[in-house]
């Protein structure tokens, strides 16, 4: 029977059929199909269905049109979003191992960071670590306290700050609350100006001892403490004695910078130059050697073992210092040995300090190592102490001058020592206030007196209404804004405008309207 359709492309006759003209009998080698797969294998029927049906793995969206959608439709809904809105418990999210959750690490975060800095930047960012860590270390940590200590870089180590206390009780009756809190301020004060440039601190007990008695010098312990504080710090040069009445005004200055760099500028060994105790000096006898008939001595600042000031009644020991050396041994010697004065304790007003001008007086070599110093360099006075015709330049503080020290020498006799404290304690804050205090108190402070109409206590203000001799009150309040007597008014306050951010912040929560007022 003839076929009724066209001859066969394929060798032999019939139309090829995928799966059904595979030659077994093994005598001849496979034709080589016209229909073969990517590849090189036979294409079945249902592998062409698949394909043309678009199936070949998951499920996506797919068209039959050619050209534009053919191409581009699976990449472009491959790249959206797809969300996942079943609420099927037993759907859960496959855990890859070995991969983790996708977050980078911190250390990795800052290592991108740093690749992706400039060489420029990586050079910045290192100075401005490197700063950071040197303020960290020397300035925040105590490390700032050592490196100021040591003799290459501050040598703080070699001066010793003695302070007169009456630790447990007074001299000669109890302690009431002003005269604990003088006290309290007077030893806060120098604790935070030795822990500032690397100094030691030494508080005596300057309390009655009846040890003393029989030898009519039962508060003469200065000299005593001065030589036991020389043998407690061994690499101690310099013991700058304070009594507990003073205050260190400006807690910026060092010693170094203040006196001791440019010591033979600031002495003065004549003392002529001032001599309110009229001393004749130098001593004229015969038998006395060049170096003790000159007035300065040896011209040497080296052999300078003594410096005090000098106020309108004579030598002041409230603040001066005094230098480790065997001349300081046998000063120290002949200054506690009672035999030199015992007859003369009834007229000694001031004890220990009429004893050094008794000796300086009559004995020429403790001239020839004594310096003196301007009483306003370390010993400025209040306005009122030692004079009765106002102020006297060369002894009263000057508050423009930032005078070092100031000491309220004689406070219990007519004036108040509290008041006087408190009121240069308030002085010492204001006039070394850093920028964050100045902008919280005169700019925070201000707003919130034009705000709520209310003077704000914590803000600190000098000079307010504490003793008669008051100047430029009119000024401070201008930068104040607050009036009180503190001895009413005691501040307890460890941390200045720390109250008033808080009552600002409260202000802000409560307010709903406000008009701001013109009459400051």
């Amino acid at each position: 029977m003839s076929l009724s359709r066209s001859p066969s492309p394929v060798p032999g006759g019939g139309w090829s059929s995928p799966g059904l003209n595979i030659n077994t009998s093994g005598r001849s080698s496979p034709a080589k199909s016209s229909f073969s797969g990517p590849n090189g294998g036979t294409v079945t029927w249902e592998s062409a269905r698949l394909k043309s049906q678009g199936v070949t793995g998951y499920p996506s969206f797919s068209t039959q049109n050619q050209g534009f959608f053919t191409r581009h439709m699976r990449r472009i809904s491959s790249s959206l979003p797809s969300f996942n809105m079943a609420t099927d418990d037993r759907y859960a999210e496959k855990e890859k191992l070995g991969r983790g959750r996708w977050k980078i690490p911190l250390l990795g975060r800052v290592r991108a960071m740093i690749a992706r800095m400039g060489r420029k930047g990586k050079i910045r960012a290192l100075i401005v670590l490197l700063l950071l860590t040197c303020y960290l270390l020397f300035y925040i940590t105590p490390l700032w306290y050592y490196w100021r200590r040591t003799s290459w870089l501050g040598g703080g180590e070699k001066f010793v700050i003695i302070l007169a206390a009456n630790i447990g009780g007074g001299v000669m009756e109890w302690k009431g609350a002003r005269e604990w809190a003088i006290e309290r301020d007077s030893v806060r004060n120098k604790r935070k100006y030795v822990a500032r440039w690397g100094y030691d601190l030494e508080i005596v007990d300057m309390s009655t001892k009846k040890r003393y008695a029989h030898e009519w010098r039962e508060s003469w312990e200065k000299v005593d403490s001065i030589r036991n504080s020389f043998r407690k710090y061994p690499k101690a040069e310099w013991i700058w004695w304070l009594d507990l009445n003073t205050f260190i005004m400006e807690p910026s200055y060092s010693l170094q910078s203040h006196l001791f760099n440019n010591l033979e500028k600031h002495i003065y060994r004549d003392i002529n130059e001032f001599n309110p105790l009229n001393i004749t000096h130098p001593l004229q006898a015969h038998y006395l050697d060049p170096e003790s008939l000159s007035p300065v001595g040896d011209g040497n600042v080296d052999s300078v073992n003594i410096m005090l000031s000098q106020d309108c009644s004579g030598f002041n020991l409230g603040s001066f210092f005094i230098r480790r050396s065997e001349w300081t041994d046998r000063l120290l010697d002949i200054w506690w040995d009672p035999v030199a004065y015992e007859q003369k304790h009834m007229e000694w007003e001031h004890k220990e300090q009429d004893a050094l001008e008794q000796l300086y007086t009559t004995q020429p070599w403790i001239r020839s190592h004594t310096a003196f110093l301007p009483q306003r360099l370390i010993n400025s006075f209040p306005v009122g102490a030692c004079s009765d015709n106002g102020n006297d330049t060369r002894i009263h503080y000057n508050e423009k001058d930032r005078d070092f020290v100031v000491n309220m020498a004689g406070c219990e006799w007519g004036r108040d020592c509290w008041g006087e404290m408190y009121n240069f304690r308030e002085l010492s804050y204001y006039l070394n206030r850093n920028p964050w205090e100045r902008f919280k108190e005169d700019l925070i402070a201000v707003i919130w007196y034009k705000l709520t109409g209310q003077k704000v206590k914590c803000a600190y203000i000098p000079f307010v209404s504490i003793t008669t001799h008051v100047q430029d009150t009119d000024r401070m309040l201008q930068y104040r804004m607050t009036t009180f007597d503190p001895r009413q008014y005691p501040n307890y306050d460890e941390v200045p405008g720390f109250g008033l951010l808080a009552r600002i912040f409260m202000f802000l929560l409560n307010v709903k309207f406000f008009v701001p007022d013109d009459d400051y």
